[in-house]
């Protein structure tokens, strides 16, 4: 299949086009490479598939010099001309669109930047797979749309009109998107709901970052919540795995949906909504004394309230990944963290 990936300078692109490119699909990459966080990790995860950073100028393909079945351009989704000048030429088969403006807390601070990537930018990516016979338009959601909701663990059967960041109301608002566009155009829709991701190469606002830089520099960590929170923590390749399967299983409409089916996820549309979680929530504090005792130091903490946008608890029910795709993730959380200092431990040579 000829895919394209937006997002892949970021965390879980950067990875799920490697493993695109290394079972044999042809893999063009997109990404702005916004400066949100340190560039030099995003760079770094783009040399990782052979993608020349000195030679990047915006707009303009680049072919990667370790895979001859991966090009990558920089672009914003807010670019609409750009944007369908690249669909029309290129022909894609499959979108798999990640590329967004991540992160709850920032939402609250900078709430424009939600709108122009993640509303301005998902309009544009659905207008053009729906005039350029893309074949399937898998996307990212998150846990976050999930809001106050405190029925565990979370299902895609659940209501999820109860936001409190502005960036889940964003992926609220692109599953409705989508699922209008694959009713009113049948363009296949997939959104993925993913559920606190974390290992190499991950997000330096992310907890296990910021909690490992802390630790290593004998800094204070901040603890939410007084350490009272559980998160789903998905190991990336478990997220990468999960994604792969969703973009090969097209969804198919559902003509009997009526609204009162025991399955009120499907749709007499093409579309599909899937949780991608570890389905085992791990406490904070476990969390924390896990990457205390992989890096041999413990932290001292600094005890905070529940900060504005986050929700105490988050776990993922994955029936529908395990009876639909017979998947469901698996990495412990000790393996992850494992893997995670060891990286950041070579990338920053400690």
């Amino acid at each position: 299949m000829k895919i394209l990936v937006t997002g892949t300078a970021g965390f879980i692109g950067s990875f799920l086009a490697l493993k695109l490119i290394q079972r044999g699909d042809e893999v063009i990459g997109l990404d702005c490479i916004n400066d949100y966080y340190d560039v030099n990790i995003k760079y770094g995860r783009l040399k990782r598939a052979g993608i020349n950073t000195y030679n990047i100028e915006y707009n303009k393909i680049i072919q990667s010099d370790k895979y001859e079945n991966y090009r990558f351009i920089k672009l914003n989704l807010e670019d609409r001309e750009n944007l369908e000048s690249l669909f029309k030429a290129e022909k894609f088969d499959k979108v798999c669109n990640l590329a967004a403006q991540a992160g709850v807390r920032y939402s609250l601070v900078n709430p424009y930047a939600y709108i122009d990537s993640n509303i301005v930018g998902f309009i544009n990516i659905l207008e053009c797979s729906r005039h350029n016979d893309i074949k399937h338009l898998a996307y990212a959601s998150s846990s976050s749309v999930y809001g106050l909701n405190e029925s565990m663990p979370f299902s895609t059967s659940d209501n999820v009109d109860h936001p409190i960041s502005l960036y889940a109301a964003s992926k609220k608002g692109n599953e409705l998107m989508a699922h209008t566009y694959s009713y009113l155009f049948n363009l296949p829709t997939t959104g993925l709901r993913f559920f606190t991701v974390y290992g190499p190469w991950g997000r330096p606002d992310m907890a296990l970052f910021l909690f490992t830089k802390a630790i290593l520099e004998e800094r204070a960590i901040d603890v939410f919540n007084y350490g009272e929170m559980l998160r789903d923590f998905t190991y990336i390749d478990d997220i990468v795995e999960g994604i792969t399967r969703v973009i090969d299983n097209i969804p198919t409409p559902n003509p009997n949906w009526s609204g009162k089916n025991p399955d009120p996820h499907s749709s007499k549309a093409p579309y599909k909504i899937y949780n991608i979680g570890n389905n085992n929530p791990v406490r904070l504090m476990d969390f924390i004394s896990a990457i205390e005792e992989e890096i041999g130091k413990v932290a001292t903490k600094n005890m905070l309230p529940l900060q504005a946008g986050d929700v105490p608890s988050t776990y993922a029910n994955v029936d529908d990944l395990i009876e639909e795709l017979d998947y469901k993730p698996n990495t412990p959380i000790k393996v992850g963290i494992k893997n995670f200092v060891s990286w950041y431990r070579e990338f920053y040579n400690i």
